[in-house]
């Protein structure tokens, strides 16, 4: 009998548990780099909302301190200034691990709800930490990329329950 350890296929299932969320959610945040012209920021921020859907959909793959090095990796690739999808998404799996022990079940509306809290909190963290000094910009900027976040999540969703079962498949 052939032991799991030295089993190809077991190591390639493996890699594939542990890579897939981290490379859907890469994907998702290098979507910031699709040329859009716009004078206000319109493209969904899809990085935050695999985050969430992953985290919402398998609170045990990872633990906190996960969103530091994803956030870091969103802030290069969308143009933040450093530090503000890390400060923010951090702050976000903590209160996912709060909300995880309060509610002891949860639907699909509730999952949306959730996810649309963070979405709109995370947007009015993002638009408020990156203003500079003296800047007039208006927070109601960011009304339609949250918007276009919160109608879209469900797809996402779907999409990342549809990974979640390719990746743990055999």
């Amino acid at each position: 009998m052939i032991s799991p350890e030295g089993n190809p296929y077991m190591e390639r299932s493996r890699l594939r548990a542990t890579t897939v969320p981290i490379a859907s959610t890469l994907i998702g945040s290098a979507m910031a780099l699709i040329p859009v012209i716009a004078t206000e920021p319109i493209v969904p921020p899809f990085g935050l909302m695999m985050l969430l859907a992953w985290r919402l959909l398998r609170p045990d793959i990872w633990p906190v301190w996960a969103a530091l090095p994803l956030g870091l990796a969103d802030d290069l690739l969308s143009g933040h200034y450093l530090g503000t999808a890390m400060i923010l998404w951090t702050i976000a799996f903590l209160v996912l691990e709060w909300v995880d022990q309060a509610l002891r079940w949860r639907d699909g509306w509730i999952e949306w709800g959730v996810a649309s809290v963070g979405i709109v909190t995370i947007a009015i963290g993002s638009w408020a930490l990156s203003q500079p000094s003296g800047s007039l910009t208006s927070v109601l900027t960011v009304i339609p990329q949250t918007v276009g976040a919160i109608l879209l999540f469900p797809a996402i969703l779907r999409i990342t329950a549809a990974l979640d079962s390719w990746r743990l498949k055999q």
